[in-house]
C-alpha cells in the first residue's frame, strides 16, 4: 500500500511538472499571436498584388515568349517546404513533412528548424527568415530555372484558416501560368510587358515566398497554442484522477493501521 500511494505521489509531480510546461509555452504561443497574424496579412497583401501584375502581364500574348512560361518534356521538380522552428505544435510539422512526400523524387530546400533537420542542410529558422533572404533566394532560383536546373518549382506552406484549423498545401510558383486574355488592360508597361515580366518574376517569387512563410509561422503558433491547452486540460483531468486514486489509497492505509493497532491492542 505505502508503495502504491509513493508511485502516485511521483506520478502527480510529475504531471504538475508537465503541466506548468505547458501552460507557458501556450502563454508564449498567445503573446505572439497577434504580432504572427499581423506579419501575415501584411505579407498577403504584398503578395496579392504582385499576383494580379503578373497575371495581367501572363495574359499578354508577347509574353509567352518569357523563359519564365517555357514548359519542358521532363519533370524536375525542386519544393521549398516550410515547416516549423520548434514542436509542440500538434499536428502542424507531420501534415507539412506528409504534403511534401506526396511528390517524390523532388529537390527539398528546407526552411524551418525542423524541416532543416528532416532534409539536411544549413538551418533557416522560419520565424526570423525576412524578405531579403526570399529575394535572395527567389534570384538564385530563377536563374536555376532559365538555365534548365529544374522544371517546377513548388512551395509547401501551411495555410492559416482560423485559429483552430489550419492547412498543409501546395503553392505552384513556376512556370508561370498563361491566364485568360481579358482584352483590355488598365496597365500600361514601359518599355515592354515582356520585358518588365522578367525583370519582376523575381518579386513575386519572393512576395509569394515570404507570403508562405508568414502564413506558416501564424499557423504554427496558433496549432501550439491549441495542443498546449489540450494539453493543459488532459493534464488537469489526469491530476484529478490521481489525486483522487492517492486519497483512496492513503485512506486505505489509514484505515489499515487503525485496524491493525486495535486488533493488537486486544490481545
Amino acid at each position: 500500500m505505502g508503495a502504491d500511494i509513493k508511485k502516485l505521489r511521483v506520478r502527480i509531480k510529475s504531471v504538475r511538472s508537465t503541466q506548468h510546461l505547458t501552460k507557458a509555452m501556450g502563454l508564449v504561443a498567445s503573446s505572439k499571436i497577434k504580432k504572427s497574424n499581423n506579419a501575415m496579412m501584411k505579407s498577403r497583401e504584398y503578395s496579392s498584388a504582385v499576383s494580379e501584375t503578373i497575371q495581367s502581364l501572363t495574359s499578354c500574348r508577347e509574353c509567352e515568349k518569357s523563359p519564365y512560361m517555357k514548359r519542358n518534356d521532363t519533370d524536375r521538380i525542386k519544393l521549398i517546404v516550410i515547416a516549423g522552428d520548434r514542436g509542440l505544435a500538434g499536428g502542424y510539422n507531420v501534415n507539412v513533412f506528409r504534403k511534401a512526400s506526396e511528390i517524390p523524387d523532388a529537390d527539398i530546400i528546407p526552411i524551418g528548424k525542423r524541416a532543416c533537420d528532416k532534409f539536411g542542410g544549413k538551418t533557416l529558422l522560419a520565424e526570423f527568415f525576412s524578405y531579403d533572404d526570399a529575394k535572395k533566394l527567389s534570384v538564385l532560383l530563377c536563374e536555376e530555372f532559365i538555365n534548365n536546373k529544374f522544371d517546377k518549382l513548388g512551395i509547401v506552406y501551411t495555410k492559416y484558416i482560423s485559429m483552430m484549423s489550419q492547412e498543409a498545401m501546395v503553392k505552384w510558383v513556376l512556370p508561370l501560368e498563361k491566364t485568360a486574355d481579358k482584352g483590355t488592360h488598365s496597365a500600361i508597361f514601359e518599355p515592354d510587358e515582356l520585358t518588365v515580366l522578367n525583370e519582376i518574376v523575381p518579386e513575386y517569387i519572393a512576395g509569394s515566398l515570404i507570403a508562405c512563410v508568414k502564413e506558416s509561422v501564424a499557423s504554427e503558433v496558433s496549432a501550439r497554442r491549441v495542443a498546449m491547452d489540450a494539453a493543459d486540460k488532459n493534464a488537469q483531468e489526469m491530476l484529478s484522477d490521481l489525486s483522487l486514486a492517492y486519497n483512496r489509497a492513503r485512506q486505505g492505509a489509514i484505515t489499515q493501521e487503525i485496524t491493525e493497532i486495535v486488533a493488537g491492542s486486544g490481545q
